[in-house]
């Protein structure tokens, strides 16, 4: 090495850094775990949390006569994602062997995809914080198998291996380097996440490393095109991690280059709990990997009837359904962003409207009291106790002046947590609306002699106050009197 080189250490990190005149150039390469049955080439569960070492067989552990055989829904899933990223699908993608030795290989090479991928050259639309789109070039989508895994923390002075995750299906998605910050890299990957989510081709659930990121960063002179040399910062596992990680290499890199020397291209790991980078290993060329086509596996061949069959399966994406619940249900960019957050939240919003009609009232519903009970009970929309069906019909005790706007939202906190249907509860509780004049006569009277100061500055010109009475009424009812009517009531016993 150089004297001039630097390689990544924390005691680089303690100088100051400029960021003006340098740019971050960020490329990203995304592992994304496929929602199969079984492994990429034999018969093995690929389920996460089975007791370590049970999900493996002698192809798994590439033991000698055992030969792979490729799980075709793995194709179906990875053409799915390919298409939803507007890639270009090979006809013809050949299957590598990528030797190297850890303890977790143990057949010494991942069969993976190299020169001949199934699918390149597509890409994906961001939108940044100040409204506008930034479109993120994909490289490629190539089909791989995961190693095993090592553990580090279970024997004291010893590590174990674990290879139930040896197999499992992955596709790997590589990006431009096309991304010029940290945010935009969150954002691209909360994107991603969620086109893989409608696609219905993964889980990604990063606890579990169904989606785990790896980055390539490089700092570079504000206006010049030429590339810097880049590090590659490994198997992040949340999005909070890869913006904090980039932030601190590109922070690091504008040190060494500021000091007159020379970043070294390496691999990192990010260091959350020091918020540093910490050099790991040289990075590897592919040449280190000695690639070779795999002789047990051939060529995979792709049928165009194949490709146009996957194409017209594909689902509503993203982008298109924000669209969508803007124009058919008059919703605002945000309601319409939150709403399919998810796609069984829209999924869940839609059911809804379709059973009680007005969309902007299911709107309000669904991203107040659901979304509020999902984030204390820490459930997500699929286990919500409260059916759509359910919802719908609390809704239209509402609309029907069955229940006040107050009643429902406490009948709504007892469907939460009961499962219990609105009608049966709003009977039980004593919930249902009061609308005779007799009984709500009686609550004003109440109220304006309890609350004789503020009945008087009514009366003397602040009108706003009969919200105010009109509030004591709603109470003293315990939510069940017609709001409507109270408010006429008030206003004629009050002489407005």
């Amino acid at each position: 090495m150089s004297t001039r080189e630097s390689v990544a250490g924390p005691e680089t990190l303690d100088a100051p850094a400029s960021r003006a005149g340098y740019e971050m150039v960020v490329g990203l390469e995304v592992h994304v775990q496929l929602l199969t049955c079984t492994k990429a080439f034999c018969l093995c569960s690929p389920e996460f949390g089975s007791p370590p070492n049970t999900n493996v067989c002698p192809v798994c552990l590439g033991l000698p006569g055992a030969l792979p055989v490729l799980n075709e829904h793995v194709v179906d899933l990875a053409l799915r994602a390919a298409l939803a990223l507007d890639c270009e699908i090979h006809p013809i993608s050949i299957f590598a062997r990528k030797n190297y030795f850890y303890p977790d290989l143990p057949k010494g090479y991942q069969i993976s995809q190299y020169d001949r991928p199934i699918a390149t050259g597509g890409h994906l639309t961001i939108e940044n914080a100040d409204g506008s789109s930034t479109d993120v070039g994909i490289t490629r989508v190539h089909i791989e198998e995961d190693a095993g895994k090592s553990i580090h923390d279970r024997y004291p002075g010893a590590s174990a291996i674990d290879l139930n995750r040896a197999g499992v299906p992955l596709i790997e998605i590589v990006t431009e380097p096309d991304i010029r910050s940290a945010a935009a890299a969150g954002a691209y990957l909360r994107s991603l996440k969620q086109l893989l989510e409608f696609l219905e081709v993964s889980d990604v659930n990063m606890e579990e490393g169904s989606l785990r990121v790896d980055a390539n960063i490089s700092a570079r002179p504000t206006g010049t095109t030429v590339l810097g040399t880049k590090t590659e910062v490994k198997n992040m596992n949340s999005f909070s991690a890869v913006e904090h990680a980039l932030e601190a290499e590109f922070a690091r890199q504008i040190v060494v280059l500021q000091a007159g020397q020379r970043v070294v291209q390496q691999t990192m790991l990010w260091d959350a709990g020091s918020g540093v980078v910490r050099p790991a290993r040289s990075k590897e060329e592919s040449h280190d990997y000695r690639y070779f086509p795999d002789p047990d596996l051939p060529p995979l061949v792709i049928e165009l009837a194949r490709i146009e069959q996957v194409r017209g399966e594909l689902p509503e994406l993203p982008a298109a359904r924000r669209t969508r619940y803007r124009q058919t249900y008059a919703l605002n960019a945000y309601d319409a962003d939150v709403l399919t957050a998810s796609k069984a939240l829209g999924d869940y919003f839609e059911e809804v409207v379709m059973q009680h009609g007005d969309a902007k009232t299911v709107a309000n519903w669904v991203m107040g009291e659901v979304l509020a009970s999902l984030k204390v009970t820490k459930r997500d929309i699929e286990h919500f106790p409260i059916r759509a069906a359910d919802l719908a019909e609390l809704l239209n005790l509402v609309r029907d002046d069955v229940l006040s706007g107050t009643a429902a939202k406490r009948v709504f906190a007892i469907m939460a947590e009961t499962g219990e249907r609105a009608p049966q509860i709003a009977q039980r509780e004593g919930l249902v609306q009061v609308r005779d004049d007799a009984p709500l006569r009686a609550w004003v009277e109440e109220v304006i002699a309890e609350h004789e100061a503020e009945a008087t500055r009514f009366r003397r010109g602040e009108r706003k106050l009969l919200g105010v009475l009109v509030g004591f009424v709603m109470k003293k009812s315990n939510g069940r009197a017609d709001p409507r009517r109270v408010n006429q009531l008030l206003a004629e016993r009050l002489g407005a």
